[in-house]
């Protein structure tokens, strides 16, 4: 499955563009209009990258920073190290399990995606902006020939963004 993703400034470029590519045959069902009075970007399937990011850092956190706790109370043991001294020796075991379970969540938050929330990433976010922004994205879905032809018809209309996808 192939997308392609126009996006316009206001409702009446979307409209026309939509009317465009049906009068070149186009079905209604692969041609879909994103913004304010139609579809949003939920309902579309746009998916938030800031949203999946943060499920992904709670899951890897919830693995992640007990194993960490254990390790480095472990680590503790094994070594006996005496790096607190005014803790004593239970207290040393648990200062390393504390600093091995903020090793867990600093991991957590790194690879589970904290990078992609501070840093931003992929093309949804910057669609969903548009979107915030009040503009329109006109969508069509189909194969390599049918996106093709609709990017030649749509370059016609002058779009402020145009770009395909193709579905892995």
């Amino acid at each position: 499955m192939n997308y392609l993703v126009a996006v316009f400034p206001d409702r009446i470029q979307a409209e026309e563009a939509y009317c465009t590519l049906e009068k070149e045959g186009l079905s209604a069902n692969q041609i879909q209009i994103l913004g304010k009075g139609y579809k949003s970007a939920d309902e579309f399937g746009l998916i938030d990258p800031n949203e999946q990011a943060y499920k992904q850092i709670k899951f890897m956190a919830l693995w992640l920073v007990p194993f960490g706790f254990a390790a480095g109370t472990t680590f503790s043991i094994i070594t006996g190290l005496n790096t607190f001294a005014w803790a004593g020796e239970l207290g040393n075991h648990l200062v390393g399990g504390l600093l091995g379970a903020a090793s867990g969540a600093m991991g957590s938050f790194f690879v589970g995606g904290g990078v992609g929330i501070a840093l931003g990433s992929g093309d949804a976010l910057p669609y969903r902006n548009r979107l915030n922004a009040g503009k329109y994205l006109v969508v069509v879905t189909g194969s390599e020939t049918l996106t093709r032809q609709a990017s030649r018809l749509l370059r016609k209309l002058e779009p402020e963004n145009l770009q395909g996808y193709q579905q892995p």
